[in-house]
């Protein structure tokens, strides 16, 4: 079968042609409750005129102009709610499903996350004395410090302190979710979302961890690794530190949480993936078995709407759950192997088809 797309070093990327008949569960999933997170993809390109690109980011594969994708966006509003059939025979008809994979290999990692829940204050008072910091205006001061120099006071009194909570360890996993919500003690909520990074490279804490020896490759889930950290809170500081990367958040209002497509995220509809390989906005069929956990696998269709430090590669996913404890349970423990296929626009396909 023909290669769509083109290589970035030697095969790095190629993307194969396949049938819907090889997907395994595209019968059983709620296709329709895909929809809407198509639809919220949908709505970000009313604003964008037919020539320009679905996403200019990736450099691998063009994958399409706004017009193009904006004809199935309005057939996709004609649809009939929770119609699974009526979902089905629209992907079916509209799009041509074609496989990823990275030097030869289909195969990748799917992990979960979630939007975590934090208890905060506006203040400094009390137990909340971690700061959630604004991003730096100026130029470059984003980057100018890494994590151990920030949590050291690098950024102390500039009047970037978003919020106020009241543990280190929920305010690190909000970095690595993205987006969250603060509880304050007046019962208010606030929805922060991601708003840059300082530039460092991302290091994995869990496979610091797994390489020392401390938690087994088999039990490496954000589960274990929270828990090894409030048990031992020196170690657990020491450790967040080895890795350099620090994020900033802003207040959001409205609904959310918002992915870096700029559009409010589905539970168990959205997934992050690396933008340098996958243009946000593309249906993406996921096949993905647990590893280590006895919980069953994922098939389901889902939208390309976020990114995220971790999500480097072809063949990497990280699927949303949702927000609340079952969400972060769920992603919590997801640590899969499997592989993925990008639905695109039979003319897109086509297209590809011919340049390969």
């Amino acid at each position: 079968m023909a290669s769509l797309g083109r290589d970035t070093g030697p095969s790095r990327f190629t993307l194969e042609p396949v049938a819907f008949s090889r997907f395994q569960g595209w019968v059983d999933d709620r296709l329709a409750a895909a929809i809407p997170a198509f639809l919220k993809s949908c709505g970000r390109l009313l604003t964008l005129p037919d020539l320009a690109p679905l996403d200019a980011r990736p450099s691998v594969a063009d994958y399409g102009r706004v017009g193009v994708w904006r004809e199935l966006c309005e057939t996709a509003t004609t649809l009939p709610p929770e119609d699974d059939e009526s979902a089905r025979r629209f992907f079916e008809t509209s799009f041509f499903p074609v496989s990823v994979a990275e030097y030869g290999a289909s195969e990748g990692l799917f992990t979960g996350y979630y939007e975590i829940e934090l208890n905060g204050s506006r203040q400094r008072r009390g137990r909340y004395q971690t700061p959630i910091y604004r991003r730096p205006l100026e130029p470059g001061a984003a980057a100018r410090y890494s994590r151990a120099e920030i949590e050291n006071g690098a950024l102390a009194g500039r009047g970037l302190e978003l919020l106020w909570v009241d543990d280190p360890i929920d305010a690190f996993f909000l970095e690595i979710q993205g987006s969250g919500r603060v509880r304050l003690g007046n019962g208010r909520t606030v929805r922060v979302g991601y708003d840059g990074q300082n530039g460092r490279p991302y290091v994995t804490v869990g496979r610091l961890l797994v390489e020392r020896g401390i938690i087994p490759r088999s039990e490496a889930t954000m589960v274990t690794i929270r828990d090894w950290m409030t048990q031992h809170p020196e170690a657990g500081a020491a450790l967040r530190r080895e890795n350099p990367s620090y994020v900033f958040f802003r207040e959001l209002s409205g609904d959310g949480p918002i992915g870096a497509e700029g559009v409010v995220l589905t539970a168990e509809r959205s997934i992050a993936v690396d933008r340098a390989f996958i243009a946000l906005g593309i249906p993406i069929w996921v096949e993905a078995d647990e590893r280590f956990a006895s919980v069953e696998g994922v098939r389901r269709l889902v939208v390309a709407q976020d990114t995220g430090g971790a999500i480097k590669g072809p063949v990497r996913g990280d699927l949303f759950w949702g927000t609340g404890s079952a969400a972060a349970l769920r992603a919590g423990i997801m640590n899969a192997r499997g592989r993925y296929y990008l639905l695109l626009p039979r003319s897109v396909a086509s297209r590809l088809a011919h340049a390969g």
